[in-house]
């Protein structure tokens, strides 16, 4: 019996198994007693590379400006700039009102459930609750911030408890490339 069959059920199952997470390349390995090791990280130089992780990437079918009447609503109760809220939903979300990341956020702005009472949001996915709240909850990181707006956007993505612990953009990869992103969308909407 060959292990191509046996080795491509078992990613299969895998893959089944891990459907809706996030996951990284695999890799196989397989032992002196036949056994088939998985790993995302390769631990050894026995460890073959044996599915890659394409980068997600946007269709380019999100109508950007479907929301604008929305936003142009929080930019004139919040006074938050209009591009910047666009910006924020762009990287968070990618227009998409029904989003939920792996760590539970919801709807365009990204909204964690633990700050939904006090941004008056009932229902995230609701478009209009969605860009109110996450309106309201960057402008009090702008504040907080002194409208430094790298440090408000840092604390958008981690957290203000991890920028107010570095008195910085925290050393997370994912959030410094969060604010890279949205700045350089920032740019885009400012000056299309």
């Amino acid at each position: 019996m060959t292990r191509a069959p046996i080795l491509n059920s078992l990613v299969i199952a895998c893959l089944v198994f891990l459907h809706g997470q996030a996951f990284a390349d695999i890799y196989v390995y397989i032992d002196s007693n036949g056994v088939l090791n998985f790993s995302n990280t390769p631990v050894s130089s026995g460890y073959e590379l044996y599915l890659k992780e394409e980068p997600e990437q946007r269709t380019g079918t999100a109508d950007t400006k479907k929301y604008d009447d929305i936003i142009l609503e929080a930019y004139h109760k919040y006074g938050v700039d209009f591009p910047l809220i666009k910006a924020v939903i762009d990287v968070e979300s990618g227009f998409n009102e029904k989003a939920v990341s792996k760590k539970g956020a919801r709807g365009l702005m990204q909204i964690m459930p633990d700050n939904f009472a006090s941004l008056s949001v009932n229902d995230p996915f609701d478009p209009v609750q969605n860009i109110m709240g996450g309106t309201l909850h960057l402008k009090r990181l702008l504040k907080r911030y002194g409208y430094r707006l790298p440090l408000a956007l840092a604390a958008y993505n981690a957290g203000p408890d991890a920028v107010d612990r570095y008195q910085s953009i925290p050393p997370y990869r994912e959030t410094k490339e969060y604010v890279q992103k949205v700045l350089k969308a920032y740019r885009h909407y400012k000056n299309p």
